[in-house]
């Protein structure tokens, strides 16, 4: 008599059922890690531009950047007002879902009431994220989870 080699049909379908069940778990609360780190991002990069607005106020001012793009640079040796070289030139240029920036990109525009005003939106709603960010001149970012662009009105990101 000689002994069989190897894994029955039943086995490799208890294996194969028991794989599927942790991927039906896992995949999920991946994809919504990922939303929460895209957001974050965002986040992040509203903080950045403030400041860099900021900065370009103090270096170029009395006005804020005409746009994103001044804010960058790709050569920086010597900085200018249209290219100040105060933030990274991948965020400077972020601006519609083709060149977004973790699943993100920006919308900036000058505003004679508040300075500036300063979107940031999923470039894929709920695939990059889902929830829209606003801030102005005033630093304080807003957050809005429907999918419309969050304006001044919308509650501040805690």
């Amino acid at each position: 008599m000689s002994k069989q080699k190897g894994f029955s049909l039943i086995e490799l379908l208890i294996v194969v059922t028991v794989i599927m069940v942790i991927s039906a778990i896992a995949v999920p609360n991946f994809l919504r890690s990922r939303l929460a780190a895209n957001e974050a991002s965002a986040v992040r990069g509203l903080r950045t531009i403030g400041t860099a607005e900021t900065a370009y106020v103090a270096s170029y001012g009395p006005n804020y950047s005409a746009d994103l793009a001044s804010l960058g640079g790709t050569s920086c040796t010597i900085p200018l007002s249209t290219a100040a070289c105060l933030i990274d030139d991948g965020l400077a240029h972020a601006t519609s879902p083709d060149t977004s920036r973790s699943g993100f990109y920006y919308t900036y525009a000058i505003s004679s009431s508040v300075g500036y005003t300063l979107n940031s939106d999923p470039a894929y709603w709920n695939k990059t994220g889902s929830k829209h960010f606003y801030a102005d001149a005033s630093g304080v970012i807003r957050s809005t989870s429907a999918n419309t662009p969050a304006v001044v009105t919308d509650p501040a990101v805690q």
